[in-house]
């Protein structure tokens, strides 16, 4: 499991995290009842803090993407696929959300955000 994170982003480190494994575990990358590694583990191997590591993981687990067993760790939950994209157009419409408020406040209207999404997608990276 290949996580990188970005001290510089505007996101938050923790939501960099959360974004990343609920991307793989949408693609099915991590396959159900896969076992992520420790808290300490990963905040050691990104030199970031256990609380930070702790937060994804607890957002992982409130938005259904993963499950804790006691005294075992943390594992991707098993998903339907229809479950999955369900979930990706969940997570999908809450960053959406998001994004759509600041837009607003540029003046931006629906068109012309759309507009923009298109070109974006059309955009060689």
């Amino acid at each position: 499991m290949n996580i990188v994170v970005t001290s510089d982003s505007e996101i938050p480190i923790y939501q960099q995290i959360y974004n990343q494994i609920s991307q793989m575990i949408i693609r099915k990358e991590l396959p159900n009842d896969f076992c992520l590694p420790g808290i300490r583990t990963v905040a050691k191997e990104l030199r970031i803090s256990i609380i930070t590591i702790k937060r994804a993981w607890e957002e992982l687990e409130l938005d259904g993407f993963i499950y804790t067993k006691a005294g075992k760790g943390c594992f991707v939950a098993a998903h339907a696929p229809k479950k999955l994209y369900d979930k990706r157009d969940l997570v999908a419409s809450k960053k959406m959300a998001k994004d759509i408020e600041y837009y607003k406040g540029l003046g931006l209207s629906s068109e012309e955000v759309i507009e923009l999404v298109k070109n974006a997608f059309h955009q060689e990276v």
